[in-house]
């Protein structure tokens, strides 16, 4: 089985030790030579200029094509649409246009007087430009907002069509959730590549608390295992364990790209890529 295409999530700092942790994250996984990398928005908008430097130094002295996520909340159209010519001037050609988080507080997303409704028209605003590769979230598992079984594959339809030319998916624990989402947009007509997003689990506590606010479900058997895992001091190798079968499951379905949500730590994700088969492919040339 041949090893899959990979691209890793990165998230901004928020104070210098973590910055020194994305820093040795980076030059960490850049040698496994990904298709991409992408690095996240704080929720209401509260990282647009840390996510904008991190996004130009890991093109700048690293290389490595990236994919900035952009959202509509807390900004006008022009604001947003300068952002991307920010982008464009320093050689970033790739966007995860996104709806967006609400702050933290709010009651829901309340669109700007000024700005984008939802995601749909700030993927035909960037698409217009003619200029970047749009990608896209999607959601095996119902998004909390879903207002029917079939919405979120309806939205990544309307989606595709508005211009985007690829999708990553939220994190699951199934290979089937994924295979099954992915065959209900091949029946609705979406031809462009889905990526499966993977969360290697760095804290099982921390990802059952992150699953709940994105509302995946999170299988009772893996609670039990994690629980013995504990006790033995084997949470490192089961999270491992786990997450490389769920990738070889999906590879031998036909899947060729893998996503991972690195959470800005560089072993557990590097392990379980060097278990598919993906190796160094050139020694690190940082820009100075």
């Amino acid at each position: 089985m041949k090893a899959p295409r990979i691209s890793f999530e990165f998230f901004p700092p928020k104070n210098i030790e973590s910055t020194f942790r994305l820093s040795d994250t980076v030059r960490d996984l850049a040698p496994l030579d990904p298709s991409f990398v992408s690095v996240t928005y704080g929720a209401g908008g509260t990282t647009r200029e840390l996510t904008h430097d991190v996004v130009a130094t890991i093109h700048k002295n690293y290389g490595l094509n990236v994919a900035a996520h952009l959202t509509c909340v807390n900004a006008t159209r022009d604001e947003t649409m300068e952002i991307i010519d920010n982008y464009a001037r320093v050689g970033v050609s790739e966007i995860v246009a996104l709806r967006g988080d609400p702050p933290k507080g709010s009651n829901g997303f309340v669109p700007h007087p000024d700005g984008f409704a939802n995601s749909v028209e700030l993927i035909e605003a960037i698409a217009a430009r003619g200029d970047m590769k749009i990608r896209v979230g999607a959601y095996p598992d119902p998004h909390p907002e879903a207002a029917s079984d079939t919405a979120d594959v309806d939205w990544l339809k309307r989606k595709i069509d508005a211009g985007a030319t690829s999708a990553i998916t939220q994190f699951f624990f199934e290979a089937e959730t994924f295979l099954r989402f992915r065959d209900k947009c091949a029946a609705a007509g979406i031809d462009a590549p889905i990526i499966p997003g993977i969360l290697p689990i760095q804290s099982w506590t921390g990802v059952k608390n992150f699953a709940k606010s994105c509302g995946t479900p999170v299988p009772g058997y893996l609670d039990d295992a994690f629980l013995r895992a504990e006790r033995d001091g084997r949470e490192r190798l089961l999270s491992i364990s786990l997450t490389t079968e769920l990738c070889t499951e999906l590879m031998e379905e036909g899947v060729e790209d893998l996503h991972f949500y690195t959470l800005n730590k560089t072993d557990i994700t590097r392990d379980i890529v060097h278990a598919l088969g993906v190796t160094p492919k050139v020694a690190l040339q940082q820009v100075a």
